[in-house]
């Protein structure tokens, strides 16, 4: 009796120490961008994933990527960007958890108490909501979001992706300051097929650099982001021409 009472204890430790050391691993694992604090990335995932991409289906790809310093880029880019993307940007710790709650149809009052049991059960229900209409859910993702989608991840979407996204995004915060997120964005961003960063799609679309881009660019650019490779200034712009004039409108007209 005390022999199978211990391979049962022993079953059941082990047991927790998967369910519990798996998902832990799983975290430690995820990329810590600490040295983006002194060091701007040459190649990130998504850039790899379009070489990738390409290579795979035997087309020719050109990368087109230069670097340009936040203080030099137009201060038109980064405040349309910041508009037509992630307006609490400044605001947030990473993940804009009022916006994900609006899109979940959360309705727990707030403030959330850790310790409420009312709370919790509406967080489950707007769990519930997002699991059943998941093809729906866009996940209104914070511009930190973006950045750490595009430098560790890849467009596939899929749950261990946006998990791994929200914690990146969080240790982005941790280790970086609001303009250095931001400034990383602009510059690896996808702008179109090939190009990546305000540097090179100012260039590709209207011949001039990010740093004298006026207000009009400004806003073709930041309309570009949701679908850079199917409606860009050269691509079926009529789409992206609506978000376009919408942007202007937030920023003041041209």
């Amino acid at each position: 009796m005390k022999r199978r009472t211990r391979t049962i204890r022993r079953i059941v430790l082990k047991g927790l120490a998967v369910v519990i050391g798996l998902p832990f691993l799983a975290w430690l694992l995820l990329p810590w961008p600490i040295a983006l604090k002194w060091n701007d990335p040459e190649r990130t995932s998504f850039m790899k994933y379009r070489i990738a991409q390409a290579a795979e289906k035997g087309e020719d790809f050109e990368l087109r990527h230069d670097w340009i310093p936040l203080a030099q880029m137009s201060t038109e880019i980064p405040r349309a960007v910041i508009l037509a993307e992630d307006q609490r940007f400044r605001l947030h710790g990473g993940v804009d958890w009022e916006a994900l709650g609006e899109e979940l149809d959360y309705d727990g009052e707030p403030p959330f108490s850790w310790l409420s049991p009312s709370d919790w059960a509406a967080v489950g229900r707007a769990v519930r909501r997002g699991w059943s209409e998941r093809s729906e859910v866009k996940g209104r993702s914070t511009l930190t979001q973006q950045l750490a989608k595009n430098l560790y991840f890849t467009p596939e979407r899929s749950l261990r992706r946006k998990v791994g996204e929200f914690v990146v995004a969080q240790r982005l915060e941790w280790f970086l300051d609001k303009d250095r997120i931001l400034e990383v964005y602009l510059n690896t961003a996808e702008f179109g097929p090939g190009i990546f960063g305000v540097e090179a799609a100012s260039r590709a679309y209207f011949g001039v650099g990010a740093s004298r881009l006026d207000r009009w660019q400004a806003a073709t650019l930041a309309a570009t982001l949701p679908h850079p490779l199917t409606s860009n200034p050269t691509t079926r712009p009529g789409e992206m021409s609506w978000r376009r004039d919408r942007i202007l409108g937030m920023m003041g007209g041209r």
